[in-house]
């Protein structure tokens, strides 16, 4: 391979993790305008907005589930393209490029062809009331249409930045969501479509920046580029691959089956006003997993190709760096949420009922945001190394072991307020789940880097 990629394995350590993560950051960052936009404008809109954004909130585990199999292929396939790459094997990073860009689109074809049979049964199950059903199925028919673009604007997006063009991929993100702002207010207010509306431009902006993408990866500046050879799939290339992601896809899918575990519960014992609160907190959380996320993208292609080049100091330096800047980030949130919890509840909804309940909901919930910078850091590690089982494990054990029963055993425990012990089940689950990856990563990593500096 050229020489081009060097800098992912010379340049100081600091410096490139600032040159990437700060692109990724603000993509992520980005990213989250998507959703957040539609929900706040939704939460707005005069007489209904408490309902509507209740019923959108509602489709948040769908949409999850999508961004999920999104990042199966991506997060298995672009760290492993990097690990290729450092081993100056270009041929097999462009080889599990091609099988990801046919994996994408076979996953995407089977989503919408569900989601467009199965929606409304999906979202009463989820949590949908007989008031808010309407709403959610108004929206969820429009962005089901869309699937494929949302599915290949994430995937293939990785692999921009798991090569270093950390900029086109916040490009890639920026294009589709100033097309989404831009068209909110117009569908929603401006033609009256309501929800309707926040669909249909979300759709229209994943489909631009999905043009933007793939027109960089079958063109001529990307190192790694998608060709019609590698497209065939290879069981030895993309099942390895998906055995990778298969930790992200768990961490994310989670997070609507968590939601839906969320709604239901809330709803038994607070009513409407409840889950329109899990909404906002959702939307909050998105503030801090996002750009958690955008940093270990910004770290993935520095550790990845420097494992790949059994390069130890600087797997060390890296870590270490994007350890500090997860719990930084983790620290300032928490501090901003504790101290003005209303400022946060108050971009989305103008209802003062809700807007009272949200403040409380909102501090309980994110009570030990400050140290889940470690979780994020570790497990973003543990996929850079391509540490299948390891990232699974961790995954596992933080939602399905930990906050899954705590959300219907904490109810039980604290009978006098049944509401807020289900929203207190996250910061218990948190806190013994930092604690079990803090000291699996502790073995596993030094493990790993053994491994490579006696090779």
């Amino acid at each position: 391979m050229n020489n081009e990629k060097d800098f992912l394995g010379t340049e100081p350590v600091g410096k490139l993790l600032l040159k990437l993560a700060l692109p990724t950051v603000a993509a992520q960052l980005i990213n989250m305008l998507y959703n957040i936009v539609d929900r706040i404008y939704i939460g707005h809109i005069p007489k209904v907005g408490a309902l509507a954004l209740t019923g959108v909130g509602v489709c948040m585990p769908i949409i999850m589930i999508v961004s999920a199999f999104a990042t199966l292929v991506s997060t298995g396939g672009a760290p492993r393209a990097s690990i290729s790459m450092g081993k100056n094997d270009k041929a097999s990073a462009e080889n599990i490029l091609g099988n990801c860009f046919s994996m994408q689109i076979i996953v995407s074809l089977i989503l919408t062809a569900v989601l467009l049979l199965g929606n409304r049964s999906f979202l009463m199950a989820f949590g949908a009331s007989e008031n808010t059903i309407e709403y959610a199925v108004s929206y969820m028919q429009i962005y089901a249409a869309g699937t494929i673009f949302v599915q290949l604007t994430l995937g293939m997006n990785a692999f921009i930045t798991a090569q270093g063009f950390a900029k086109i991929g916040m490009l890639s993100v920026l294009i589709g969501a100033v097309i989404n702002i831009l068209l909110d207010p117009v569908f929603i207010f401006g033609f009256g479509m309501g929800v309707r509306g926040a669909a249909l431009a979300t759709v229209i902006s994943q489909a631009c920046s999905c043009t933007w993408v793939l027109s960089f990866l079958f063109g001529k500046k990307t190192t790694l580029r998608i060709q019609k050879r590698y497209m065939r799939l290879n069981p030895a290339v993309f099942l390895p691959t998906l055995a990778l992601g298969l930790a992200t896809f768990i961490m994310q899918s989670s997070e609507s089956i968590i939601s839906v575990c969320f709604n239901s519960s809330l709803l038994k014992y607070g009513g409407d006003i409840a889950v329109g609160a899990m909404t906002i907190l959702t939307s909050v959380m998105q503030f801090a997993m996002l750009p958690l996320q955008g940093l270990g993208q910004g770290a993935q292609p520095i550790i990845s190709y420097n494992y790949g080049a059994r390069n130890v100091s600087r797997v060390k330096a890296a870590f270490k760096l994007l350890l500090k800047a997860d719990l930084c980030y983790a620290a300032f949130l928490w501090f901003c949420v504790m101290m003005f919890p209303q400022i946060f509840a108050g971009m989305f909804t103008s209802d003062p009922e809700l807007l009272a309940f949200t403040g409380t909901a909102l501090r309980i919930y994110f009570a030990v945001l400050l140290i889940f910078g470690i979780q994020m850091a570790c497990q973003l590690t543990f996929t850079s190394l391509g540490k299948a089982v390891a990232s699974i494990i961790v995954a596992v054990m933080r939602k399905f072991v930990l906050l899954l029963p705590l959300i219907y055993i904490m109810p039980q425990i604290m009978k006098n307020n049944q509401v807020n012990a289900v929203y207190m089940a996250e910061p218990i689950a948190d806190v013994i789940a930092v604690t079990f990856t803090a000291v699996l990563f502790t073995f596993q990593f030094k493990k790993a880097l053994k491994a490579i500096s006696q090779e």
